[in-house]
């Protein structure tokens, strides 16, 4: 399997993009590499306050009130479902992670799952309540996490968390698509007994 990275320009964002078999597992590592490797660039924050508004310390890549501050985003595409975009500012780092979803079972399943969690945003500390549009799930790092926290940890939550996710929802999917068995099952034994009973009644 080839791991070679070749890059383009889309809408004004630089794309990296892994060129191999996609179907292939064995290019999970080097897209999450890849990740890990662009994360630990972005993440050289400093703090600095707002130059629109006195007495302001906002994260730049939320507000968005200086181009000059700001760095160019990044895509970091494994195929056309699973994709990540870094977004970089002087004092703060967005990235937002759209998770592969193959059918609808796992489109519901990935949507409640993020639910549940933007609904406890404040026990992750870096979750984002809303995600960016067209993506699954965002964080927001600024410099005052990498100043209460280990850099290394924060890249490596990350990663774990996108690690994680796909198994998560291939074992919930497994879950219904048991339960949905076994409730098939019952009812059809139901409804065969119901036939064989209105079968072998009298009638009057």
């Amino acid at each position: 399997m080839r791991s070679i990275y070749f890059l383009f320009t889309f809408e004004g964002r630089r794309v990296y993009h892994l060129n191999g078999d996609f179907t292939n597992t064995a290019t999970l590592r080097p897209y999450l590499n890849a990740v890990r490797a662009t994360l630990q660039a972005a993440l050289c924050l400093e703090n600095f306050s707002s130059q629109v508004v006195e007495r302001h310390n906002k994260p730049e890549v939320e507000v968005r009130s200086s181009k000059e501050l700001l760095l160019q985003p990044v895509i970091i595409s494994r195929n056309d479902k699973e994709k990540v975009l870094i977004e970089g500012s002087i004092n703060s780092v967005r990235v937002s992670i759209a998770v592969k979803q193959a059918d609808e079972i796992e489109k519901i399943l990935c949507h409640k799952f993020m639910r549940f969690m933007m609904m406890r945003a404040e026990n992750f500390f870096i979750l984002r309540r809303k995600p960016v549009e067209g993506y699954d799930i965002s964080f927001l790092i600024t410099n005052f996490h990498t100043e209460q926290m280990y850099k290394h940890k924060l890249v490596d939550f990350v990663i774990h968390f996108m690690e994680e996710i796909d198994k998560e929802i291939s074992e919930m999917k497994l879950s219904v698509n048991a339960r949905a068995r076994i409730v098939a099952e019952e009812f059809l034994k139901n409804v065969s007994l119901s036939s064989c009973l209105s079968v072998f009644s009298p009638r009057s």
